[in-house]
């Protein structure tokens, strides 16, 4: 990553990276996931902003073993979509709950 650098006015140097966004703590344990299942190190350089730990997660997110259960929504968008269905009085088809696209196709489509 590129980082300009600006001369303050005591002749400093002082760095621009002002707009480099600190990892969330999704990413972080995302990655600690990734790390963990796929017995690979972490490094700690990866876990200094948003862009790094994203290309590290992008690398290694296909080492995660894929289970019968890899495909299944998350819980918060089963929420999401359990809510959409309340409010809409609407029944979500049996299939989206075994299918992460098709909960999100639903919900796009009930949105």
């Amino acid at each position: 990553m590129q980082h300009s650098h600006i001369d303050g006015p005591d002749g400093a140097i002082r760095s621009n990276d002002y707009h480099v966004l600190p990892a969330t703590e999704k990413q972080i344990l995302f990655a600690q996931k990734i790390a963990k299942s796929s017995n690979i190190a972490l490094p700690v350089d990866a876990l200094a902003d948003r862009q790094r730990i994203s290309q590290w997660i992008d690398t290694h997110k296909s080492a995660v073993p894929v289970t019968r259960f890899s495909n299944y929504p998350s819980s918060k968008q089963v929420g999401f979509a359990e809510r959409i269905a309340r409010i809409k009085r609407r029944d979500i088809p049996h299939e989206c709950f075994r299918d992460r696209t098709m909960m999100s196709k639903w919900i796009d489509s009930n949105l």
